[in-house]
């Protein structure tokens, strides 16, 4: 596990929290809710933007 924590930062700590703790449950939650904040950061800095936006 901190391989984990060195590698990813913030983000490792959290799963290591969430793992340490038997919060498995809720990493796919927030595995989702990084990839939406992925998108949106990626939507709205790109000319890809309109072809994002037609997903939803």
């Amino acid at each position: 596990m901190n391989f984990l924590k060195n590698r990813l930062g913030i983000v490792g700590e959290l799963f290591g929290f969430l793992w340490k703790r038997k919060l498995w449950w809720m990493i796919p939650m927030i595995v989702v809710l990084l990839l939406f904040g992925a998108l949106i950061v990626f939507a709205s800095s790109s000319p890809v933007a309109p072809f994002i936006y037609t997903l939803f």
